[in-house]
Formats: C-alpha cells, sequence, structure tokens
C-alpha cells in the first residue's frame, strides 16, 4: 500500500468525522500496488449516513486536505439503501481496508 502510516491515519480520522465512526473505508487502485509510482488516491467508503452526501463529502476531502496537504482523490461512498455497483464490488474485491 502506498500510503504512509501519517496519510492512512488522517484518512480514517477524516471519514469518522465526516461519515460516521461506524463508516468503512478501503483504498484501491494503483496504490494498493507498491512496484508503481504516483496515482491518485482512490477510496470506497461505506456509511449508515445517508442524509446529506455531497456536503459529507466536501467535509471529507476538507478534513484531508488539511491534514496531508492537496492530493487528488477518487472518492466513492456508499449507503446501505443503495445499490452495490460493479465498481463498489471491485474496490471492495481488490481494495485494502484501511
Amino acid at each position: 500500500m502506498r500510503l504512509s502510516d501519517a496519510e492512512r491515519q488522517a484518512i480514517m480520522e477524516a471519514v469518522a468525522e465526516s461519515f460516521g465512526t461506524e463508516a468503512r473505508a478501503w483504498l484501491f487502485g494503483s496504490r494498493t500496488d507498491d512496484t508503481r509510482r504516483g496515482g491518485d488516491i482512490d477510496l470506497y467508503v461505506e456509511t449508515a449516513l445517508a442524509d446529506d452526501l455531497p456536503r459529507r463529502k466536501g467535509l471529507f476531502l476538507s478534513q484531508v486536505w488539511r491534514r496531508i496537504g492537496a492530493r487528488r482523490i477518487d472518492l466513492l461512498v456508499r449507503h446501505p439503501n443503495s445499490p452495490l455497483r460493479a465498481i463498489h464490488r471491485d474496490a471492495l474485491e481488490t481494495g485494502i481496508r484501511l
């Protein structure tokens, strides 16, 4: 996994603050491959909080950027009432739980 311990901790703190302490997060995409370089941070988050997801996503990004600096982050958020799409399954199958 190409995230430092500090980056991982910052992401998890921002997940808890933005999506609730019960939310779970996975890193997926190129950052899971230690042999690659660069790339954005692809995150998949499952949360039981379905209200005002656009605001929660914005809060999450601002919290992460404040902690680790501006980075390109692709964020997928799913709550239990939404369908499990192929991209969600891929993130769960290939991702690393944070």
